[in-house]
């Protein structure tokens, strides 16, 4: 069910990626898909929008939120919301093509940071998973949202997400190949997705106090599974083309 970065089937992202509401998720830019809630400057306000909206469409879906309800959020009047975004459906796709915009970006960066610094593969893997972790604990409700309303995104959206959800896979799968090179690549790609379902499992943790350790315990948890599955699956070969036995 969460196999791929933002928690759709590993068989949607291989094969996939992956109105007025549409932007063109082409021209997204990184600064206007920070996370929501994360105040920069003078997009204070249309982060509020965003982190809100996401709240609100993963507690109720998409369909049971209106506009008015998201501007009583942030404490604007309903049509106020127009002057930030066109309707509903733009704020969606703005989260859902953001989220893979920043999680392919950041990706990349601590690739590229890795590199510079001279730190191992293994570094670079660790640098991979600790900021996918930080993904799957502060944005739970983009998780969920992926998950149900991913299919509303109009077409050319969609495949954008699609697009940008491959880059963030092959780059895992290029990093996992260094670490592990006795692991063929199609292994390394289905360990990847693996990991990823394990990893946005977040939405679906106890949120009773006291049952789980805190944030940085869980964190630190959850990097030694996603270390521990990448491990077992180098462990295994590769069967012959053809019928798989």
């Amino acid at each position: 069910m969460h196999g791929s970065p933002s928690g759709s089937t590993a068989a949607d992202t291989s094969a996939a990626d992956p109105g007025t509401g549409s932007v063109d998720a082409l021209h997204v830019r990184e600064a206007d898909t920070a996370r929501p809630g994360r105040r920069t400057g003078g997009g204070n306000r249309r982060e509020q929008i965003l982190r809100e909206a996401s709240r609100l469409f993963a507690d109720h879906g998409f369909h049971g939120v209106g506009v008015d309800e998201i501007g009583a959020a942030v404490g604007i009047s309903g049509p106020a919301l127009y002057r930030h975004f066109a309707g509903k459906d733009a704020m969606l796709t703005e989260l859902l093509v953001g989220i893979s915009v920043r999680l392919r970006d950041g990706g990349e960066r601590r690739v590229e940071e890795a590199a510079a610094t001279g730190r191992s593969p293994a570094e670079a893997l660790d640098a991979l998973i600790a900021g996918h972790i930080d993904f799957a604990l502060d944005d739970r409700a983009l998780i969920t949202l992926h998950d149900r309303e991913l299919d509303r995104l109009p077409e050319r959206d969609r495949k954008e997400v699609r697009r940008l959800q491959r880059q963030y896979v092959e780059l895992w799968v290029e990093v996992v190949g260094r670490v592990h090179p006795e692991l063929t690549e199609r292994y390394a790609r289905g360990a990847v997705h693996a990991v990823f379902g394990l990893l946005n499992s977040t939405p679906h943790l106890s949120a009773r106090p006291g049952a789980l350790p805190d944030r940085a315990g869980t964190a630190a948890l959850l990097h030694r599974m996603a270390r521990a599955a990448l491990t077992s699956a180098a462990e295994e070969r590769d069967a012959p083309d053809g019928d798989g036995s």
